[in-house]
């Protein structure tokens, strides 16, 4: 299905849909490639690409401002075709036309696919209130810093990433913080207990009150305030409820053009969809990934900009793969976790350091095989440990347990 070679481009049309990271890393790499055909780029969102993950941090906490969010100058932008607040409505693959709200068609001899994500949204009853927010995008972070400035309590559904970003955040600023969190642990699907563990008790002793295995049943409006009720436990009263549990791939475009979907659009190592002239890149996109040998999608800014510039370059004839193993972050207070390969599936992890002192990592073994490692304040033993996934070094678990044991000799 992915194998035919596409043919280069040069003089021709190419249209980006989306306007996030991997939209701006697609223009990006072809201008650096002096692509010299026509180039369009189609936001959904009003404003120009910027950066996402500051959103639930330094945004929110009012340390910066949206001027400093922009992924590149309005000068980047010179020389190809910009349309913001525009929505793609149809792909027609036969005739090679996208459809749009508002616009005429547009006809393209390479498409390129940056939909990205949506948030996933509450379905209990009270969940359209007008004080449930969540946060993906720019507008959603202005209209909760604008709700700040008169709401003292703020209850958080979802202890992943995103809500314990934005818990930090808003102690940063003097709130009081409720994070519910329906599972057994705070961070449960990409770390181990001891990671969990380790922010759950950094979150308490900054005054974040948080509640695990508190399933959210009902909000109801109280009075100019909200009533947040849960199964099996007291009700919160609240001013504001943010929703952090997970976002959805923006697939239906695909999915109606006849492409092949699946937990993402599906692509090859090439960023290929089933369509050799569209490719798709970022949270939308579901790759052939070899180094684990299956199909995976990951959430992530990093991966975002290695996969479009893969993406980008086999729509100019250049077939590139990537086989560096993803990365993640997250800051938290003044703590930051860094990320490197994919725990999934781990049999086993083992410590390095110790968490009391606010600097250790966990390493993640699978049959022995070394998958990943979460790092917290530790950034060289961070880039280290990507280096030695990258060329896939053994490590043996007495190597990984052993702090005074150096790493870097067995590079």
């Amino acid at each position: 299905m992915f194998g035919a070679k596409l043919w280069p481009v040069t003089t021709r049309k190419i249209i980006i849909i989306g306007g996030g990271q991997a939209g701006l890393q697609f223009a990006d790499t072809l201008k650096r490639n002096h692509f010299a055909g026509e180039l369009c780029l189609i936001c959904e969102e009003p404003d120009l690409p910027y950066q996402r993950p500051p959103l639930s941090k330094q945004f929110l906490s009012g340390e910066s401002g949206a001027a400093r969010l922009a992924l590149r100058p309005a000068g980047f932008y010179e020389g190809m075709r910009v349309l913001t607040d525009t929505r793609a409505k149809k792909i027609d693959r036969e005739q090679r036309l996208l459809q749009l709200e508002n616009h005429p068609p547009l006809p393209y001899d390479g498409l390129a696919l940056a939909t990205g994500c949506r948030v996933r949204k509450l379905t209990v009853p009270g969940a359209a209130l007008p004080g449930v927010h969540y946060l993906r995008t720019l507008r959603d972070a202005k209209k909760i810093r604008a709700e700040l400035k008169t709401a003292a309590h703020i209850t958080i559904i979802g202890g992943g990433f995103i809500g314990l970003e934005v818990a930090a955040a808003l102690r940063g600023r003097d709130k009081k913080v409720v994070v519910l969190e329906a599972r057994e642990r705070l961070l449960p699907r990409v770390v181990a207990p001891p990671v969990s563990n380790f922010y759950e008790k950094i979150h308490r002793a900054r005054g974040c009150e948080l509640h695990c295995r508190t399933a959210l049943s009902e909000i109801v409006a109280r009075q100019g305030q909200y009533e947040v009720r849960c199964e099996d436990h007291p009700a919160f009263l609240t001013d504001l409820i943010i929703v952090g549990i997970g976002v959805l791939p923006n697939v239906e475009l695909a999915e109606a053009a006849g492409l092949e979907c699946g937990n993402g659009i599906v692509v090859d190592e090439y960023a290929r969809t089933s369509d050799h002239s569209i490719v798709a890149a970022g949270d939308c996109a579901r790759g052939y990934n070899r180094r684990y040998g299956r199909a995976v999608r990951l959430e992530s800014a990093p991966n975002a900009v290695d996969q479009a510039r893969i993406a980008a370059g086999s729509l100019i004839g250049r077939e590139e793969s990537c086989n560096k193993p993803p990365w993640f972050w997250s800051d938290q207070y003044q703590l930051k976790l860094q990320i490197a390969g994919l725990s999934e599936g781990y049999t086993r992890y083992v410590l390095r350091g110790e968490p009391a002192e606010a600097g250790f990592s966990v390493f993640y073994f699978k049959d022995k095989r070394l998958i990943a490692v979460d790092s917290i304040n530790k950034p060289a033993e961070h880039r280290l440990t990507r280096r030695l996934l990258e060329a896939d070094i053994a490590v043996t678990e007495a190597q990984a347990a052993d702090a005074g044991f150096d790493l870097e000799t067995l590079l």
